[in-house]
């Protein structure tokens, strides 16, 4: 009696009014019902949205491959070579980018440059001699024709929405060992200042391009086009730092060499340098910076309309200054012919000017 006394006292009582109040708790707050729930679909949610938004890039890049690696040609050219002493023919290599199904490649204009016979190595082993259709020795791209069936165009990405940090890849010949692929990244976007030309506007990544890669294509990582390769820097001492042209404007080059056998581009005749704009400027139109014009060409567009030296331009056609390689887009897109509005700022008064575009290609 007494053991059945002492059960009850330490053991049963205990147990029975835990469980009377974990009902009374479970009745006044509802939400312990659901916790443990709760938290297992909040930890499967996260889990889900990392892998489908953060870490949605593939693993394996070799499916992006598969789909790009058919669209990249090897090139192979004989080029001539001048000196004061004497005049030689030398075998040279490159890479190209098959644009079209009727056999448009778009590759360097360094790569075929001085060629006297191009031939176009296709990845699945076929050999085809090419056609110089047109070049634009600014941009450092040319575009050739090769009468072959059977071709894979490369899909077109959209280097714009590219990210710095996206995973590309970088598919060419280097050195001609035959075609490889190197892997990297973004590293920036809009670079100029190679020093190449004024229409500097490269996509900049670590994926290496080796001699011989050049013209190649830059893929994302589902095998879109982001880019054409052009340069590095390795010979700079800079190795694992490459260039490559945003496919939107080689695309651009493309449509122009076929419609009008050159580049057609809008030009203003003026030189500038992006300056931080005058303190009371910057407050008043909430940005600060602006193209100083450093020179106008004699009877050029701007100098018809007035511009001087050292007026400051703070937008072209309403949108403000951000970086060279935006506002010098701006103005080759528009066509020779067309007006383009300035508001510029002299002495401190803010003036509008209308030039009307030159042409690039002609009046320059």
């Amino acid at each position: 009696m007494k053991i059945l006394k002492t059960f009850f006292v330490f053991v049963f009582q205990p147990a029975v009014l835990g469980l009377f109040v974990a009902i009374i708790l479970l009745w006044l707050v509802p939400e312990i019902r659901t916790a443990k729930n709760s938290l297992s679909t909040e930890i499967v949610s996260l889990d889900q949205s990392n892998f489908d938004q953060v870490w949605g890039q593939p693993a394996s890049y070799s499916s992006a491959v598969a789909r790009a690696a058919p669209s990249v040609v090897n090139i192979y050219t004989k080029k001539i070579e001048r000196s004061n002493y004497d005049t030689s023919v030398r075998d040279s290599l490159g890479s190209g980018v098959i644009m079209s199904a009727d056999g448009l490649v778009m590759t360097n204009f360094h790569v075929i440059s001085n060629a006297v016979e191009i031939l176009v190595l296709l990845n699945d082993g076929r050999e085809v001699m090419a056609k110089r259709i047109g070049v634009d020795i600014e941009m450092d791209l040319a575009l050739l024709k090769i009468n072959i069936g059977d071709l894979k165009p490369i899909s077109l990405g959209n280097p714009t929405e590219a990210n710095i940090g996206d995973v590309v890849l970088a598919i060419g010949n280097p050195q001609g060992i035959g075609q490889s692929v190197t892997q990297g990244i973004i590293s920036a976007k809009r670079r100029s200042g190679l020093g190449t030309s004024d229409l500097e506007n490269f996509l900049q990544t670590d994926a290496d391009i080796s001699d011989g890669s050049s013209g190649g294509a830059l893929v994302d990582a589902y095998g879109r086009l982001l880019g054409i390769n052009t340069a590095t820097l390795h010979s700079k001492g800079a190795p694992g730092i490459s260039f490559a042209i945003p496919a939107d404007i080689a695309q651009e080059v493309l449509q122009d060499l076929v419609t009008h056998g050159r580049v057609v581009r809008g030009w203003l005749g003026i030189e500038a340098n992006l300056r931080p704009l005058p303190l009371e400027f910057s407050q008043k139109f909430n940005f600060n910076r602006a193209f100083e014009v450093t020179d106008t060409a004699t009877a050029g567009p701007a100098a018809k309309s007035g511009l001087r030296n050292g007026d400051y331009i703070i937008t072209i056609d309403g949108l403000p200054i951000t970086d060279p390689p935006t506002s010098v887009k701006q103005i080759t897109d528009v066509s020779p012919g067309q007006p383009v509005k300035l508001k510029v700022i002299r002495r401190n008064k803010v003036i509008e000017f209308i030039v009307i575009a030159g042409d690039r290609g002609l009046d320059k």
